[in-house]
């Protein structure tokens, strides 16, 4: 018997398909979550994603678009009698401690990030998660989550920019060796490339700054790979964090979920 564990984004849904026993990953899925919306989409793209039918019979998922998790919840009990849960605060107290004012106000993905962290890396550490958003999550080594920073994402700023000015042209964020653009294809992605750069190195070092404490830096998202070479702290890709967070969630979970 395997398990569904997923992350409903803004922008991006990533569903995956657990092995219950080994928690190890068997298949992964990735689509637009507007595109839920489609019943006709989502229930034919679950069709190929599962081999039987009952093979899954209950699923965990993290999620910021409540509406695009009722529509999933519904498909997947209707068509494949799965029962979809969603991360709950309370599922993580054994885990770690959210230490914010509003704990309601914490994204589920955004926790699943910081018990992803919390387990596998054992320190002091700021995930940076390159999403809609682009966000910040201190996690201590003590299990204290003590929240985070948000600023705009990459895609969400470029589509701000070309939507309300004329004369500025689509365009995808690239490395720019040299910061002094020569045309205005240049001038954008060295603005965004250097911009964010910037934002990120800045955000860190006033975080350590005001902790009085060294973190080990942990990136996520479609962006990660794309600022290897100007942070200028060292720091660790790693893709699957939400998911590994999620999984251990669910184990903790188990016995009310499955």
């Amino acid at each position: 018997m395997n398990i569904l564990i997923g992350d409903i984004g803004n922008t991006k849904t990533k569903i995956c398909l657990i092995d219950y026993k080994t928690s190890k990953i068997i298949k992964v899925l990735y689509f637009d979550s507007i595109k839920i919306k489609s019943l006709f989409f989502i229930k034919n793209i679950l069709k190929k994603f599962f081999y039987k039918k009952k093979i899954v019979r209950t699923a965990l998922f993290s999620s910021v678009v409540p509406e695009y998790y009722l529509t999933l919840k519904k498909v997947l009990k209707k068509n494949y009698k799965i029962k979809l849960f969603e991360i709950k605060e309370k599922m993580i107290k054994k885990i770690i401690k959210i230490n914010i004012k509003n704990k309601k106000q914490v994204g589920s993905d955004r926790i699943a990030n910081a018990v992803g962290v919390y387990k596998k890396y054992k320190s002091n550490c700021i995930v940076l998660d390159f999403g809609t958003a682009t966000t910040f999550d201190v996690v201590m080594v003590n299990g204290s989550y003590n929240g985070g920073i948000i600023a705009p994402g990459v895609n969400l700023s470029i589509k701000s920019l070309t939507d309300s000015a004329d004369q500025i042209p689509k365009f995808s964020i690239a490395k720019q060796k040299k910061i002094i653009g020569k045309n205005t294809l240049e001038a954008l992605r060295s603005g965004f490339y250097w911009g964010y750069s910037g934002l990120i190195n800045n955000i860190i070092f006033k975080i350590e700054k005001e902790t009085k404490k060294k973190y080990k830096i942990i990136f996520t998202g479609g962006y990660a790979h794309l600022f290897k070479t100007s942070i200028i702290r060292p720091f660790k890709i790693d893709r699957n964090i939400t998911i590994k967070g999620i999984i251990e969630i669910f184990k903790e979970n188990k016995k009310y979920l499955y």
